[in-house]
């Protein structure tokens, strides 16, 4: 089983990212690559990543400035770089949204959420779940929005514990 686990480093007015700190934290394991992608809206790093490692499962990460840990559930082809900017689609002539396929049980810490947002963090989304379906992989895809000011012990446990799923799946 090849796992890819992926967060991101600092963006905006963010000098450190909470994925970072956790992906760093967790301790080597056979078959899992632990990546820390920059935030950028660039298609390339995710797809290349993905033909690199050929991963059976990928999990995402993603810092927030939500309340709770939030498993999403779909990716919307939606992207903008700032709040004042319009929103556009990520890729043209594709479905509005992409269902994720690694169920996560969210426990009693998380809950499930249906909107990503339109950053950097439901890009990667969309352009995985959207290059896993075009190519007919089996690939399955989860994401987890962690807040910034989260424990970082507790978010530490919460992503062992889905690792720890995801090998008995």
């Amino acid at each position: 089983m090849r796992i890819l686990l992926y967060g991101f480093g600092p963006y905006r007015e963010f000098h450190d990212n909470i994925t970072a700190h956790i992906i760093r934290s967790l301790p080597r394991q056979a078959g899992l690559k632990k990546l820390v992608f920059p935030v950028r809206f660039q298609r390339r790093q995710f797809i290349d990543a993905l033909n690199r490692h050929r991963p059976d499962i990928i999990l995402g990460l993603g810092q927030s400035s939500r309340k709770r840990i939030e498993v999403e559930s779909r990716a919307i082809n939606r992207r903008r770089a700032g709040k004042l900017e319009r929103a556009r689609p990520i890729l043209k002539d594709k479905p509005k949204s992409l269902l994720t396929s690694l169920p996560i049980h969210a426990g009693r810490w998380a809950e499930i959420s249906i909107n990503a947002g339109d950053y950097v963090c439901n890009y990667s989304m969309f352009i995985l779940l959207e290059e896993i379906d075009r190519r007919q992989l089996r690939t399955r895809f989860g994401f987890v929005h962690i807040p910034h000011d989260c424990d970082q012990r507790k978010a530490i446990g919460y992503v062992q514990r889905i690792l720890q799923q995801c090998r008995v799946l």
